[in-house]
């Protein structure tokens, strides 16, 4: 296993990775094994996407020895220095997006998913499921739904075989290596401190066309509250539960969250829960944890779920090496906070993985279809920032941003049409350039630059070949890429995102 080096890229690096590449002895930079593998002519491939192309291949481009400088800025990587693994890419599999996904015809179902999980396709590899419902559901409505059923006798996961499950069974045949983690929105209202009220909202109102029953008011207290320290133990066993009967089902769970954001009851508007940061250290420490372990159950148990601001929230928790023996890892919004505040609580705990596990467009953005370099600026920011994996929101949603029982604008990483055709969002457009070129088990590499305003991310994959992640918001321009004693030279169109891709 090739060890993971904690280094520092940002400042002192990269003026040292910007000295060797202004060097006319370039080939100092890289030991002799490493430069070995390189000859003269080794062709490489460009993939672009702007304003006029769409992922398109540029094939030809050659190496070259690097000792003679050509015109143009330099990004420069090095893959002596390694970071951490690469887990994947994915989207949210709501059931707002299942409902839409399953009530396709079969083939163009079919077509779309196979296009989405198929390695020759958008290679998507990781999800995120919802434990009941979310924001983006047809309906509010949760697993057991019955008072103080404190041993569970109404347990039913039925809601989900309308869509929810056969949706990831027929993704998981086109993938098997599916990775999916799972989030719950609220749990049961029954085990809260307390709820929220409609608000004077109608069931029309909150619910809209998609709606399939009435409201149910057993589940009124799932909008907002807090979650209840005397129900830890049964919602320990309602999340088991829940694992067990969708491995069953044939949609086994790798990972968990107890919570999906924990510091906010979202105003009582739709599914949500609070969570003090000792709640959930207790939830984790003394139930969840010892319960999984003791099952040998293989799913992981990630904190947080939230923003970037709370980091501190985590690093106090994991503090307690009780409960830092049953976290497998840290899931991050981007709502609010900065990046390289992950990368804070890095320093502070090097050993427990990151994962991205929410963010996306707005269906009501003029730019929905458009901004590709903002998302690619957004992944980069993510992967920089020592996350494995970057799961966006809602796989599908219609042209309003349907189904919703939430307040928010939220669009699908697609949009489907009301005449069935499928529009990708600019967010689609820029995951392409991660997703078919970062493969799983492949690691990230140090890159540096003096390029002004161009982003990069570099990776060696598995199978022994390289990529470098190109993200260019501004104007077109001329560049080199140089690695272990080679370089090949591209232009880079302005509002760009593109790939180059070598073995």
């Amino acid at each position: 296993m090739r060890a993971v080096i904690d280094l520092k890229l940002k400042s002192p690096n990269r003026r040292a990775f910007l000295r060797r590449a202004a060097s006319s002895s370039i080939f100092a930079l890289s030991p002799q094994w490493l430069r070995s593998q390189y000859t003269a002519n080794r062709p490489a491939t460009l993939y672009v996407t702007d304003a006029l192309e769409k992922y398109a291949a540029r094939p030809g481009l050659q190496w070259s020895g690097a000792a003679a400088r050509v015109r143009g800025a330099t990004i420069e990587i090095d893959s002596t220095l390694e970071y951490q693994p690469i887990l994947g890419f994915g989207a949210a599999l709501t059931e707002a997006s299942c409902f839409l996904i399953h009530g396709m015809p079969a083939a163009a179902r079919h077509a779309f998913l196979t296009e989405a999980y198929s390695p020759l396709g958008l290679n998507l590899s990781v999800g995120r499921s919802c434990i009941g419902a979310s924001d983006y559901s047809r309906s509010i409505y949760c697993y057991d739904d019955v008072p103080d059923d404190m041993n569970l006798d109404h347990f039913t996961l039925k809601h989900d075989e309308a869509c929810v499950l056969p949706t990831l069974r027929e993704i998981r045949q086109i993938n098997p290596r599916l990775f999916l983690m799972a989030t719950p929105w609220s749990p049961p209202g029954w085990m809260k401190t307390y709820g929220s009220t409609f608000g004077g909202r109608t069931t029309e109102n909150i619910l809209g066309p998609y709606t399939h029953s009435l409201w149910d008011m057993a589940n009124e207290s799932m909008l907002g509250g807090w979650m209840s320290d005397q129900h830890l133990g049964v919602y320990s066993r309602y999340i088991e539960k829940f694992l067990q009967g969708y491995a069953q089902a044939g949609a086994p769970v790798q990972a968990i969250s107890c919570q999906n954001e924990v510091e906010t009851t979202q105003n009582g508007k739709m599914p949500a829960c609070r969570w003090s940061p000792g709640l959930e250290a207790a939830f984790v420490r003394d139930h969840l944890g010892p319960s999984l372990r003791a099952q040998h159950l293989e799913t992981q148990i990630w904190l947080l779920d939230h923003n970037y601001n709370y980091y501190q929230r985590v690093a106090t928790q994991l503090e307690d090496q009780n409960l830092a023996r049953y976290v497998d890892g840290v899931a991050w919004h981007g709502y609010t906070g900065t990046p390289d505040q992950m990368s804070l609580l890095h320093r502070k705990k090097p050993n427990i993985p990151f994962h991205w596990t929410e963010g996306g467009p707005f269906i009501d953005d003029p730019n929905y279809a458009r901004d590709w370099a903002k998302w690619g600026g957004i992944f980069t920011d993510a992967l920089e920032n020592w996350c494995r994996c970057a799961i966006t929101w809602n796989l599908m949603l219609d042209s309003k941003g349907r189904p919703n029982v939430g307040p928010y604008t939220c669009g699908g990483l697609v949009t489907l049409n009301d005449d069935g055709s499928i529009l990708q969002s600019g967010q689609c457009h820029a995951l392409r350039h991660f997703s078919r070129h970062l493969q799983r088990d492949g690691v990230r590499i140090a890159s540096g630059s003096d390029a002004p305003g161009v982003r990069h991310l570099a990776v060696r994959n598995p199978d022994g070949g390289f990529a470098v992640v190109l993200t260019n918001p501004g104007e077109a321009m001329e560049l080199r890429i140089v690695h272990a004693g080679q370089q090949v030279s591209l232009s880079l169109p302005r509002d760009a995102v593109a790939t180059l891709a070598w073995c």
